[in-house]
Order: C-alpha cells, then sequence, then structure tokens
C-alpha cells in the first residue's frame, strides 16, 4: 500500500459535493453543508487531506469516470481533494437501502413492530455481504489514499466495518469511527443476528477510537460489547464523546439574507396577523415523529380550544428516502393527519397546518426567526441540531419542546420543555406551556438555549475528535 499520501482523511457515505448531467452533457456540481464540511475546513491549507465518499447518482458517477477514478477537480470541492468510489449500484442498493437504512437505522432507533419485524432470512444475508463489500471498497480506497500514520475519521452506521477492514490493511493509521445516529441498548441491539451484532462491533472496534455524540450512546455501545462479545470489550478501542453544536456565524449570516426576509413576509401572511406560530422543520424520516406531533397539535386544538383561530402549526416536513415504500407511506400519513385537522378545525381565514412537503432552506431560516414555539419530538434521535438551530436564530426569542429522546436533551432539557414523544396529551400540554409562556421568560430561556447549542460548533466538534485520535 501507499505511504506517502494525505495526512487527514475522513470517509462518508455522502460526500462534500455532488453532481449533475445537463442536457447538453456538461457536469454541474454543487457543495454540501454540515458540520463534517465546516470541521473539516478547520484543518487548514498547510495539511493535505482526502475525503472518500461514495457516487450517489448518474451524475456523481459520470464525474468519476471523467477523472478516471481519481480525485475530483478542486474547483468543484472547494479546494479539497475529494475521492468518489462508483460502487456497483446493485451492491450500492443493497448495502445502504436494504443493510444501513432498513436493518441499521431501525435497530438503532428501536423502531421495528416486532410482531412482524424484523425477519433476518436469507435474502437479509444475501444484502449483508454486499454491505461487507461496501466497506471494503471504502477500506481501500482509504488504505491507498493514506500517508504513513495518517488519521483516518470513519463517519457512522454505513461503514460500521470499514475501521477493521482498513486496519487489517494499513496498521500503520490512527482509525477513529464515528456514529451520528444513537445506538441501541442491548436487549434491542441483540434482535441482529448473533453473529452479525458480533462483526459490527468489532468492525468499529478496529478504530483506535470510536467516539459517539453522547454519553448515553457511548455506554450503550459499551454494554453492548459486553454483552455480544464478552467482559473486558473494548480492549485497546478508547470511547470518546463529542457533543456537535449549532454552527452560529454561518445561521445568522445566512438568516439575514434577503431571500430569507422575503419567505419570512409570505409566512407572515400565511400565518395572519397576531397569531402565535408552533414551528417544526425537519426530513419526513420516521425517527422524526412528524405524526404524533400533528395529532398533539390537534389535542392542543381539542383541549384548549382558546387556541383555534390564534396559533398555527407551520410543518415543514422534507422528503426523504422517498425510494423506499415505507418512508412514500408515511409523508402519505403526515400529509393525511395535517389536512384532517385543517379539515376539522380550519376556518375561511385561518388554517390550522401550514404543511410544506418541498426542501427550501432559506424558507426554514425563515420560520426559525419568527417561531413562538419550536416542536422537535422525536422517537429517537443522535443529536437533532434543529433544537439547537432555532434558539440561535430567533428574532424575539423561542420555547422550545424537546424529547427527552433527542441527542440535544443532554444539553438542552435545563431550559426546555421536556415530553415523552409517545405521550400525545403530555405533548399538547407542553405546547400549551410553551405558548402561554410569558414573552420576557421565553426571551430568557431562548438565550440559555442558545449559548448551550453553540459551545460545541462544528469546526471544534471536528478538531477535537482528530487531536484526541492523535494523541
Amino acid at each position: 500500500m501507499a505511504t506517502q499520501g494525505a495526512e487527514v482523511l475522513v470517509a462518508s457515505n455522502r460526500g462534500p459535493v455532488s453532481y449533475t448531467v445537463g442536457p447538453d452533457g456538461e457536469l454541474g456540481s454543487r457543495r454540501g453543508g454540515g458540520g463534517l464540511v465546516s470541521g473539516l475546513s478547520a484543518i487548514g491549507p498547510d495539511t493535505d487531506a482526502v475525503w472518500v465518499c461514495a457516487a450517489l447518482g448518474d451524475g456523481d458517477r459520470e464525474a468519476v469516470r471523467r477523472a478516471d477514478g481519481g480525485l475530483l477537480p478542486a474547483e468543484d470541492t472547494g479546494g479539497q481533494r475529494v475521492r468518489m468510489l462508483d460502487i456497483d449500484a446493485e451492491v450500492y442498493a443493497d448495502a445502504y437501502n436494504g443493510i444501513a437504512n432498513s436493518a441499521l437505522w431501525f435497530v438503532h432507533h428501536m423502531m421495528y413492530q416486532t410482531p412482524l419485524e424484523p425477519v433476518f432470512d436469507a435474502e437479509f444475508r444475501r444484502q449483508w455481504d454486499a454491505y461487507r463489500a461496501y466497506n471494503q471498497a471504502f477500506a481501500q480506497a482509504l488504505a491507498e489514499e493514506a500517508g504513513q500514520g495518517a488519521a483516518v475519521l470513519i463517519q457512522d452506521y454505513h461503514l460500521a466495518l470499514a475501521p477493521r477492514m482498513l486496519r487489517k490493511l494499513r496498521p500503520d493509521l490512527r482509525i477513529g469511527h464515528f456514529s451520528h445516529t444513537p445506538w441501541a441498548p442491548p436487549d434491542y441491539f441483540r434482535l441482529l443476528p448473533d453473529d452479525i451484532a458480533a462483526e459490527l462491533l468489532t468492525g468499529i472496534l478496529g478504530a483506535d477510537r470510536a467516539a459517539f455524540l453522547t454519553r448515553r450512546w457511548a455506554d450503550a455501545f459499551t454494554d453492548c460489547c459486553h454483552a455480544v462479545l464478552g467482559p473486558g470489550i473494548p480492549s485497546g478501542t478508547e470511547i470518546g464523546v463529542h457533543g456537535l453544536g449549532a454552527d452560529a456565524e454561518f445561521l445568522r449570516e445566512r438568516a439575514h439574507r434577503a431571500d430569507v426576509d422575503e419567505r419570512m413576509a409570505a409566512l407572515r401572511e400565511q400565518i395572519g396577523e397576531g397569531r402565535r406560530s408552533i414551528v417544526r422543520v425537519d426530513r419526513t424520516e420516521l425517527s422524526k415523529n412528524i405524526v404524533r406531533g400533528l395529532l398533539a397539535y390537534r389535542r392542543l386544538l381539542e383541549d384548549h380550544p382558546e387556541w383555534r383561530e390564534r396559533v398555527v402549526h407551520v410543518a415543514f416536513a422534507y422528503p426523504s428516502r422517498q425510494d423506499l415504500a415505507l418512508y412514500r407511506s408515511y409523508m402519505d400519513e403526515v400529509r393525511r393527519v395535517a389536512e384532517e385537522i385543517n379539515s376539522e378545525y380550519g376556518t375561511a381565514d385561518w388554517t390550522p397546518v401550514l404543511l410544506h412537503l418541498d426542501d427550501d432552506f432559506a424558507r426554514s431560516l425563515a420560520a426559525y426567526r419568527l417561531a413562538d414555539v419550536a416542536l422537535v419530538n422525536p422517537i429517537r434521535d443522535g443529536m437533532n441540531l434543529v433544537a439547537k438551530e432555532v434558539p440561535v436564530v430567533s428574532d424575539e426569542g423561542v420555547a422550545l419542546v424537546l424529547s427527552r429522546e433527542a441527542g440535544a436533551y443532554e444539553e438542552l432539557a435545563e431550559h426546555a420543555i421536556t415530553v415523552n414523544p409517545y405521550d400525545v396529551v403530555g405533548t399538547a400540554e407542553a405546547l400549551h406551556e410553551a405558548l402561554t409562556l410569558p414573552d420576557p421568560a421565553r426571551a430568557e430561556r431562548s438565550k440559555h438555549l442558545s449559548d448551550a447549542a453553540t459551545a460545541l460548533p462544528p469546526t471544534k466538534w471536528f478538531l477535537d475528535q482528530l487531536n484526541a485520535l492523535r494523541g
């Protein structure tokens, strides 16, 4: 394997750039965002870094072909060196949809309807072979790109096997794995077949350091290691915790551009003069609990009729994983419940639920700024940055109704109104409490929330991991 190469490497399913092919055959590129993009930029131009990711669409695959399988053009990637892997489409689909999103995601978010699922049959085993192949492709690319003793930061449940695979190829490397999701407790994790549960754990334990968003998720991982692999595990792997905060500088600057102001004006007109707003912004992901949030809002209108015509629920439910039938059905249910509430309670000049299903970041920021109440009620979430972003951007201060099952709960609970995400009646009462907070109390809570939310910005989150890995 090569020993002259990058000093720092990041590996993730999704990379920092995506491509489209225009009608004329020209490639168009679009830079992504998020904590990893911000974090990696903090290491400075003097550090030789490479990001390894998967080609996710036809445009990405065409870009890889034109780069002859090598690093993508620096002008497309903001100066970062990016190696995109053109993994066989069937292998990718089995690994990503069949295993990562239809098995591992469900286990860690504890979402199975266990009388009927999961069923780990021969088809699952076939898909597991694809998941292995997908991880092996990443390990091979990282081994080829890494310089002697380089630091490699492997991201998330898509790549749980890659640390052990890379360790076998390049024992000289410093390898870290970071989990962005929750980690299931042992009783739930052991729904997985015993050999596969062990393979996942030993895959991550191939890293020098395994890190998580909260102490709760880190402890659950250690508990699973002890339950599945035996006492004394993990030996030789350091366990770390790195909470990810909001990028305050970026959010505040972006939230005051003209396009956000325009969307604020439109939202205010839709909400109506003098009305309060309850805002949620989510992908239509099963774990986000959007349907129960809508049911809680309906219960609020039923139990507290004084709020009828005085409050609007602004619900942004952006498409997620629509290639999976279960996710399409869930989006249909979100739409159905919203329409049912509007039909039952709406009047000629009041629409109780403003539901938007098309992704619009500027509109999301506009909603953050004007929200009186933010509803963040996931069934289970590794962190949930929306809970942190809304107080940072809010103009007048926001009351946060927050699920105790969000990772953000550990940092924000003191100044949020916390709820059991399954308790629709309790969530309705929490919304009522949030709506009735006096303005000074709401503003004070919001300030404390903002301070907590920005304590660990993406650059610090990334550099802390890198420095801990390097020792």
